[in-house]
């Protein structure tokens, strides 16, 4: 399959606000990304059978009001279970960022323990701090990791914007989401040991987690925005990273997407 031909679809509406973005990283490693309203999914103007790739991006989805993420888990459930039950079981991929993680967690699609979608197995819940953090993150990438976005990656920096990160999960879920490396990526360290207090660890997650997967390696969810590094203008320190001749050929955040779509070109 050519790139032009993996199609990445970019749910927007109701107070989302990365679409653009997130467009662009798609695009830029050669996918054709599509913003569609949830609004004409559901009427059935539109389906996700006409994706590879299904994005569920960033903001404050219908104002985070009764949990971030939970009404627009809520409407995705009720108005879109078969068409999302299908294009898991056909084996395409799914990204969560931040307000989209969330909405993963709501929905029951991460981590899916056993296979079994739909059930609710762990969440994202206020920052300890209390209040909205807006900063930039080290990652450690989990080389066990089924995941297919992080392929090839090891300590990447991220941007973050969110009040409710904190990753939370019952101690049977996350002994088996540790167990079997659902645990995806680890906010960090400089030395890439796992950050425990903050602000390295920005909401307090258990076990420092910043993201994980289904046991496929297919769904995955992160709190961090690699759609907001894709150029290496992005960086709060590119003037002195150019001043120093380090300044990397693009963001940190590229390669998810790129892996994504080679993927697909390499199993459609």
């Amino acid at each position: 399959m050519e790139n032009k031909d993996v199609k990445a679809l970019i749910i927007t509406g109701f107070g989302l606000n990365c679409e653009r973005e997130t467009q662009a990283a798609f695009n830029m490693v050669g996918a054709t990304a599509e913003q569609v309203h949830l609004n004409d999914l559901i009427a059935g103007k539109r389906s996700l059978k006409e994706f590879h790739i299904l994005a569920f991006i960033g903001g404050f989805a219908f104002g985070d009001h009764l949990g971030a993420g939970t009404i627009f888990a809520n409407r995705v459930n009720f108005k879109l279970h078969e068409q999302l039950q299908q294009f898991i079981a056909d084996g395409k991929l799914i990204i969560g960022i931040c307000n989209g993680f969330q909405t993963l967690t709501r929905l029951g699609i991460v981590p899916a323990l056993d296979g079994k979608y739909f059930v609710q197995e762990c969440a994202l819940a206020h920052n300890d701090s209390g209040v909205f953090r807006d900063d930039w993150c080290k990652l450690k990438i989990n080389p066990e990791s089924p995941c297919v976005f992080t392929r090839g990656m090891d300590m990447i920096r991220l941007p973050l914007r969110h009040g409710e990160g904190k990753f939370v999960a019952e101690e049977a879920v996350l002994s088996r989401i540790e167990k079997q490396n659902l645990v995806v990526a680890r906010y960090a360290n400089c030395d890439g040991t796992p950050a425990t207090e903050f602000p390295a660890n920005p909401n307090g997650s258990l076990n420092s987690i910043a993201a994980i997967c289904d046991e496929t390696g297919r769904i995955f969810g992160l709190m961090p925005h690699p759609e907001a590094f894709l150029s290496p203008y992005n960086a709060p320190d590119w003037t002195t990273a150019k001043i120093e001749n380090r300044l990397p050929g693009e963001g940190d955040g590229v390669q998810i997407f790129r892996n994504a779509v080679e993927y697909i070109r390499d199993n459609f």
